[in-house]
């Protein structure tokens, strides 16, 4: 029984190995899978734990990727505070990820702010143009969010996920 049971569940793990290893070389700007860290903790990708967010042994890297999975979780406030606790936040990422929380939390004129300063950063950042074109959607301005899906465009064409997002954001505001 032990072998037949080898036998069909061999094939199963190494699809799963497969495949999982397919969607890391794909490189997408999402994040892995990790656990939900309590209030005043922070993912730690060495340790594979989370710890304290004042611990200095956690990089900015893992800070920023952790404030951006607690913004996408609504966790608008912990996010930023979590950001306040970079050595450098001065990065397009950081920049991008803030403006991301603020202007979920209703403050979109200082959302888009820490947008340009991360375009200013990074140009070809995808991700922050789209961000930015949503949130001059939000502001009426959608001859500016059009810009910014040009830009997209230019950047990874009218097929990634932050073109179709942009243009769903645009096509969605045009129809109220």
């Amino acid at each position: 029984m032990n072998s037949r049971l080898a036998v069909f569940t061999a094939p199963l793990l190494l699809a799963v190995a497969l495949s999982s290893s397919l969607a890391l070389a794909n490189g997408d700007d999402e994040e892995p899978a990790k656990p939900n860290c309590p209030k005043g903790q922070v993912w730690d990708s060495k340790s594979q734990k989370c710890v304290m967010q004042t611990s200095s042994l956690v990089p900015d890297a893992d800070r920023t990727d952790y404030a951006y999975r607690l913004a996408k979780d609504g966790r608008y406030e912990e996010a930023l505070a979590l950001l306040d606790t970079l050595k450098n936040p001065n990065t397009a990422k950081a920049l991008n990820y803030r403006g991301y929380a603020t202007r979920k939390l209703g403050r979109t004129d200082e959302g888009i702010g820490y947008y340009l300063k991360s375009v200013e950063l990074d140009p070809q950042y995808a991700q922050v143009r789209e961000y930015l074109g949503e949130a001059y959607v939000i502001k009426g301005r959608l001859d500016l969010a059009q810009e910014q899906l040009q830009q997209i465009k230019s950047i990874c064409g009218s097929t990634c996920e932050e073109y179709q997002d942009l243009a769903e954001a645009i096509h969605g505001s045009s129809k109220t």
